[in-house]
C-alpha cells in the first residue's frame, strides 16, 4: 500500500557528506509514497551544500536571517511544503526507510496525535568516548510524550494552528512547540521504531560543553515562557539543575582546595568517591537502555558531570537576557569534508 504524499524538510549548515547520504536516504523512499517532496533548508553554509542539494533534485531555500536558527529554517521549509504530512529531518541524519510507514500507521490510530517520532541513534558510537555516552541521550520510552526532538513527522494542520516553530529560540525549539501542541489537546507519540542514524561527530572536550551549555539556555528560555502558566514546562528541569549544578561545581572547588590546603589526597579521593557511587546508581536506573555495563556507568558519570556545563547555560542565558544584545547560535559541529 502506497503513503500519502509527503513533504520532508532537511535543515542543515555546512554539513557536507552528511547531507549527501540525508538525501539519498530519503530518496529511497520514493517509490512507498504517492509523492515525494524533498526541501533543503541551509542556513548560511559556507561550502556547496545548497549545489549539492540541487544536484540531487531537492527544492533549496537559503535562509535569510542575520541569525540563522532551526527554529527559522523548519518554518521556512515548511510554509514552503505542498504536503498535508511533513517530516522534518537535521542534514546529519540518515532516514531509516520503515520509519514513514510506522508513523503513518501511528497517526491513523488517532485524530489528536499531531507528531510522531521515533529512535534516533548515533551511527558511529565507536568514533568517540562522546559518541558513545550520548548515543543513550537519544533513547526514550515510547509512548505519549511532552516533546519530540528535530526529527519528527508532523501533521501540517497541527502546525498552521499553532503558527510552527518559535523563531525567536536558538535552542528548544522542537520542546517549545510541543508544549503549545500539547496545550490545545494535541498528542506527542514515541513510537518503538528506528527512525534515524545520527552521525554527532563528537571528538573533542569543547564540543561537549558546549552542546552542554546550549541545553543549559534552552531549559531557561523555554521554561520562561511558561513559568507563569498552569503547565511550567521543564520548570522542574531547570531548577534542578541549578541545585545539581552548583553541588557539583562548588564540591569539587572544596575538595580541590581542601587537598592543596591540607596537601592530601583525600578530599579530592572523597568527592570521587561519591560521583562514582551516584554514577554507578545513574547507570543502574538507566539500564534499560543499554547492556554495556561500562558504557552505562560512563552515562552516569555524564548525567551528573553534564550538570556544570547546563548551569553556566542557564546562567548564560538570564547574563544576555538582560544584557538585551543580540544571541548567537551555540554551535558545537564543525563543517563536514
Amino acid at each position: 500500500m502506497m503513503l500519502p504524499a509527503l513533504s520532508v524538510v532537511v535543515i542543515g549548515r555546512n554539513e557536507g557528506q552528511r547531507l549527501v547520504r540525508c538525501l539519498h536516504s530519503v530518496s529511497a523512499i520514493r517509490d512507498r509514497v504517492v509523492s515525494l517532496e524533498i526541501l533543503y533548508v541551509d542556513s548560511s553554509s559556507t561550502d556547496n551544500s545548497m549545489a549539492t542539494a540541487s544536484a540531487m533534485g531537492a527544492k533549496v531555500i537559503a535562509l535569510e536571517a542575520e541569525h540563522p536558527t532551526a527554529a527559522l529554517g523548519r518554518n521556512a521549509g515548511w510554509r514552503e511544503a505542498s504536503s498535508d504530512h511533513v517530516l522534518f529531518l537535521d542534514g546529519d541524519t540518515v532516514l531509516d526507510p520503515e520509519f514513514p510507514g510506522r508513523a503513518f500507521a501511528a497517526l491513523a490510530t488517532d485524530d489528536r496525535i499531531a507528531a510522531v517520532w521515533g529512535h534516533r541513534r548515533e551511527l558511529h558510537p565507536e568514533a568517540s568516548l562522546y559518541n558513545r555516552i550520548l548515543d543513550l541521550d537519544w533513547v526514550y520510552p515510547p509512548g505519549p510524550a511532552e516533546f519530540c526532538g528535530g526529527d519528527v513527522l508532523m501533521r501540517r494542520a497541527a502546525l498552521e494552528v499553532v503558527g510552527g516553530y518559535d523563531g525567536t529560540l536558538i535552542a528548544g525549539e522542537e520542546p517549545e512547540l510541543c508544549r503549545r501542541l500539547r496545550a490545545l489537546g494535541s498528542i506527542i507519540l514515541h513510537i518503538d521504531a528506528p527512525m534515524t542514524g545520527h552521525d554527532l561527530e563528537m571528538r573533542r572536550f569543547r564540543q561537549y560543553w558546549r552542546r552542554a551549555l546550549r541545553a543549559g539556555h534552552a531549559y531557561a528560555e523555554v521554561s520562561g515562557r511558561f513559568r507563569r502558566t498552569g503547565d511550567p514546562f521543564w520548570q522542574d528541569v531547570r531548577l534542578a539543575n541549578f541545585k545539581r549544578g552548583g553541588f557539583w561545581a562548588g564540591s569539587a572547588l572544596l575538595a580541590l582546595l581542601l587537598t592543596l590546603l591540607l596537601r592530601s589526597p583525600w578530599p579530592l579521593l572523597a568527592w570521587l568517591t561519591v560521583l562514582f557511587v551516584l554514577a554507578a546508581r545513574s547507570a543502574s536506573k538507566a539500564s534499560w537502555k543499554s547492556r554495556d555495563t561500562m558504557t552505562l556507568f560512563l552515562y552516569g558519570l555524564h548525567s551528573h558531570l553534564q550538570q556544570v556545563p547546563i548551569l553556566f547555560g542557564q546562567i548564560g542565558y538570564e547574563l544576555g537576557r538582560r544584557r538585551q544584545g543580540p544571541r548567537k547560535l551555540i554551535e558545537y559541529k564543525g563543517a563536514s569534508s
